[in-house]
């Protein structure tokens, strides 16, 4: 309960109720791949990151997977057992050659592909299929990539590196079985259920499947037996990350990345907000400031947390900054609100429940003013308002509230009195510097917009918030304090 950091391999369960029990948690980190055993949904409604380790393991899988295929290949483990058994059964292990077999990897990353350019060593030929990898990338390390229907027939060999996802599940099928080579070689080192069990044991009965090398089960420890008890299975109690190595390299890195978060170094390995990456960058903290306190200050004005809201990024600088600023701007559309805690991982699911969408343009122009870097203009869809600023220095500052431009920009940090007051209307002022002396607070900073309509918007800086403003509010259109 008191934690803020959790750490754990794959035979924790991190479920809804970890979660809601852990008052204090920010950060869910996986000593290893799969995400499996985290209910990351829960975790990302309560604004709690998840990260893993996706790396750190990819080199023992990918040897794992070198070994099954040898294995199945040669019988390797059907021939020591039967040696243990006191038998010498030469003419029964007889087996075949890699060289000139084809292998087809489904699924090209880090593990895929270090499996296929060491199976190309002993002479295979590798063709594959990964929808996000292009063919040219793949034909760097040579894998020829084709369509799942031709690849099928080809196969003396089919080994699958993808994550068990809707589209995944029972990828190797009775259907896809059936246009297979006959007495075709089948290895599962990535996830349970992405071979379909039963198909895959009917095919082995049949023949059509000639072997089958399984490190994974829908069920671990599988509790029907037909599969491991088939003479033409090896396999394995989910070995791919044991190894000294791997687990080491996991433990290390999942450790470095957290303290890395912490630390305000950057984020790795983030599982349910990858957008959030680019929120460590020093660079881009200011924007991200300035997007929360431009959410703030349009709900504020609007008077609204829902609805449409048009997030609009101006200038080259900003042109891939949509994807983290529209969460950062939720959040502030969304902070003070009844949800207990919003965050860039949870906002714009909150957004969403709430009835607030948010979407994000981009133009390259050139933005006023001269001296920024860009421009972020956030807009209530259907109603007159919206506010604009940027970033000076590595302030974040408002230029312009609902066609009110500000001819100096006015910073957003800190507690800030913000008014709308006819500009004819002298007495604001004096009242304000009043109320500021009876309560001992100080006038940081002040700026006044330009005339619209016979108005002025003006925005104060403190160095605390007032408690009561009674005696200005009958001298202003409007008038509220905010803590950005």
């Amino acid at each position: 309960q008191d934690c803020d950091g959790l750490i754990v391999r794959s035979a924790t369960k991190v479920t809804a109720d970890v979660l809601e029990a852990a008052e204090r948690l920010q950060v869910v980190g996986r000593a290893g791949t799969g995400v499996d055993n985290v209910d990351v949904e829960a975790a990302t409604r309560k604004g709690v990151l998840v990260m893993n380790t996706p790396t750190g393991n990819s080199l023992s899988a990918a040897e794992l997977t070198c070994g099954m295929i040898l294995c199945l290949a040669r019988q390797i483990p059907q021939a020591a057992a039967s040696m243990k058994e006191g038998k010498w059964d030469r003419k029964k292990y007889m087996g075949m050659e890699l060289n000139g077999k084809t292998l087809g990897v489904l699924g090209l990353g880090r593990i895929g592909r270090e499996v296929a350019t060491r199976m190309q060593a002993f002479g295979m030929k590798t063709i594959g299929y990964d929808p996000i990898i292009t063919p040219e990338a793949s034909a760097t390390f040579g894998v020829e990539q084709l369509p799942l229907e031709q690849i099928w027939p080809r196969c003396d060999f089919i080994t699958v590196h993808t994550p068990l996802l809707p589209s995944t599940t029972g990828l190797l099928n009775d259907s896809t079985f059936a246009k297979c080579r006959r007495g075709v070689q089948v290895v599962n080192c990535a996830r349970g259920g992405i071979v379909d069990e039963g198909a895959l044991l009917r095919a082995l009965r049949s023949g059509q499947c000639g072997g089958a090398a399984l490190d994974v089960f829908t069920q671990e420890p599988p509790k029907d037996r037909d599969l491991v008890n088939h003479p033409n299975v090896i396999c394995c109690p989910h070995l791919g990350a044991s190894t000294q190595e791997a687990q080491s390299r996991c433990g290390k890195e999942i450790a470095m990345q957290i303290v890395d978060m912490a630390t305000g170094k950057g984020l790795a390995g983030i599982v349910n907000g990858q957008a959030l990456s680019k929120a460590f960058v020093p660079q881009t903290k200011p924007w991200i400031a300035l997007a929360r306190a431009l959410g703030t200050v349009l709900r504020t004005v609007g008077k609204q947390a829902q609805g449409s809201v048009q997030v609009c990024t101006r200038g080259t600088a900003l042109r891939e900054a949509g994807s983290y600023l529209m969460p950062a701007v939720a959040a502030g559309m969304l902070a003070g609100g009844a949800q207990k805690e919003v965050t860039l991982v949870n906002a714009l699911l909150l957004a969403q429940e709430g009835g607030l969408k948010v979407t994000t343009t981009h133009g390259d122009m050139a933005p006023e003013p001269d001296d920024s870097t860009g421009l972020l203009q956030v807009s209530l869809q259907g109603t007159p308002h919206r506010v604009v600023g940027t970033v000076q220095g590595s302030t974040p500052v408002l230029w312009e509230i609902s066609g009110a431009t500000f001819k100096q920009p006015a910073p957003l940090a800190g507690p800030i009195l913000v008014y709308r007051a006819k500009a004819s209307e002298p007495s604001v002022l004096p009242t304000l510097t009043g109320l500021l002396g009876k309560a001992g607070v100080q006038l940081q900073s002040y700026h006044s917009s330009s005339t619209v309509a016979g108005e002025q918007w003006n925005v104060v800086g403190l160095s605390a918030p007032l408690s009561d403003l009674g005696e200005l509010k009958p001298r202003v259109t409007e008038v509220f304090q905010l803590h950005l």
